[in-house]
């Protein structure tokens, strides 16, 4: 939020009920009274990203690996977004693959950086980059793939209302990028799963 200042709590309720108002209803009867509140508190969690550095996430990684040079692959991670351009949900995964130079970092660190940048406002392309290339930076592998799979709320619940339609992002870099049998394997051992997300 550089050069703007946060608006206060009361600020954001008000701005709930002005919303509530524009919609038609009456934010002063029974069932709204603590709705301003709780929208504010949920946004609190759902934007959480803002307040998180991937960077530093990622920071504390491990160099005792045993001589370990193989693919690293953390997928199915849950993803839950919003869209920037109508503030909708993103619901689906992402899928994460390195290969280590030496340096590894605890699984559920790949999961937070995945929500870290997720729990902002975003399009699911610069999402997927943010990811890549925040592990890319700190870790310096060999290579990073991320994959993500989501549906959309923003073309399933409004405009052209098409269901069951997902979107599937990915970035490649490194030896994911240039070794087309290293893309290859991750693609298969993501596509190897089973089981679905919700949408």
């Amino acid at each position: 939020m550089a050069g703007h200042t946060r608006p206060t709590q009361a600020e954001a309720e008000a701005a709930v009920r002005t919303l509530l108002l524009w919609a038609g209803d009456d934010p002063d009867r029974e069932g709204l009274l603590d709705t301003p509140k709780r929208v504010v508190k949920s946004y609190r969690e759902l934007f959480a990203g803002y307040g998180t550095d991937p960077v530093q996430l990622l920071q504390r990684s491990f160099e005792e690996v045993a001589g370990y040079d193989e693919m690293v692959v953390l997928r199915d991670i849950r993803l839950e977004s919003h869209c920037e351009h109508h503030m909708v949900p993103i619901i689906g995964r992402a899928h994460i693959g390195y290969l280590p130079r030496g340096r590894v970092v605890g699984i559920s660190k790949l999961a937070r950086v995945v929500d870290a940048f997720a729990k902002r406002l975003q399009i699911q392309e610069k999402l997927t980059a943010q990811i890549a290339n925040a592990i890319q930076d700190v870790l310096d592998p060999m290579g990073v793939a991320v994959v993500l799979e989501a549906a959309h709320q923003c073309m399933t619940t409004r405009g052209v209302h098409k269901h069951g339609v997902t979107m599937v992002t990915s970035t490649m870099l490194g030896a994911f990028r240039d070794d087309h049998a290293t893309r290859r394997e991750f693609l298969s051992i993501i596509n190897g799963r089973s089981g679905t997300f919700e949408g």
